[in-house]
């Protein structure tokens, strides 16, 4: 693809919104709209660097107030990338997981052509909190392990795994590569502990200046939190998670089925 000198793709021309003059819809959604339906088509393909803020404010013929507004809901679903010093860029397509679906994250993206790792951060050992407790049905003075993973896809990192793990159930856990084998074939291969179902939530959040660090994003970037508590086949707590995923890098999605009633 030909580009000029200053980076942004040749010949591209962004349209104000058609319906600016007739819609109760506020114009800076209007225009972050408009941006978004680019994306999605692809006129504006990952790797784009749009035009600086004068001229792209200046096509869309809104000042730059309203453009930054714009931008700021687009970089908070993740689609732009800012580069210090070079410019704002469209983000990479995101990766879908599916919301419903308790799957192995390692096989999953091999499937898909990336490379994963792993990372410990940390792996200690303390009594359980109060919450905890319960949801995994603990004593209060019970003792879990706490374990933070960092994953990484083609050595870029893009998830911040937190696990809390009994250590009567499984002692010694921390004789064992977490770094290159999944926790879950852990749990089956060593303990003889199966995963067979979990509740999971998911919730946006924004990262914390530690968070940011280890995902390589900045301070207040998107992640999507999901919560889980896993079981085993006997429907006995098994694990608590709390995973954070880069939210410009993933895509939560499910499948449902009609209703056979009337609408």
């Amino acid at each position: 693809m030909n580009r000029p000198p200053n980076g942004h793709k040749a010949g591209l021309l962004l349209e104000p919104p058609l319906k600016r003059m007739i819609s109760a819809v506020p114009l800076y959604a209007q225009i972050a709209e408009s941006l978004f339906e680019r994306i999605e088509s692809g006129a504006l393909a990952a790797g784009d660097r749009l035009p600086p803020e004068r001229e792209l404010s200046d096509m869309l013929g809104v000042n730059r107030l309203t453009l930054r507004r714009a931008l700021r809901v687009l970089d908070g679903q993740g689609l732009l990338v800012r580069r210090q010093g070079s410019g704002t860029y469209i983000a990479e397509p995101k990766i879908e997981r599916q919301a419903s679906l308790l799957a192995s994250f390692t096989r999953g993206m091999r499937r898909r052509g990336f490379t994963p790792g792993a990372r410990i951060i940390s792996l200690e050992r303390h009594p359980v909190g109060t919450s905890l407790a319960v949801e995994l049905g603990l004593s209060a003075s019970a003792l879990v392990y706490a374990v933070q993973r960092l994953r990484t896809l083609n050595g870029e990192p893009v998830l911040l795994e937190r696990y809390t793990i009994p250590i009567d159930r499984f002692p010694g856990l921390e004789r064992f590569d977490l770094e290159s084998r999944s926790i879950y074939e852990v749990f089956a291969a060593e303990y003889s502990v199966s995963i067979r179902r979990a509740r999971q939530s998911l919730e946006p959040v924004v990262a914390t200046d530690y968070e940011a660090e280890l995902l390589d994003t900045y301070p207040g970037a998107p992640l999507m939190l999901e919560r889980r508590l896993s079981f085993d086949h006997d429907g006995r707590p098994v694990e608590h998670g709390k995973d954070l995923y880069r939210g410009d890098r993933f895509r939560f999605v499910t499948e449902k089925a009609a209703v056979e009633e009337e609408w």
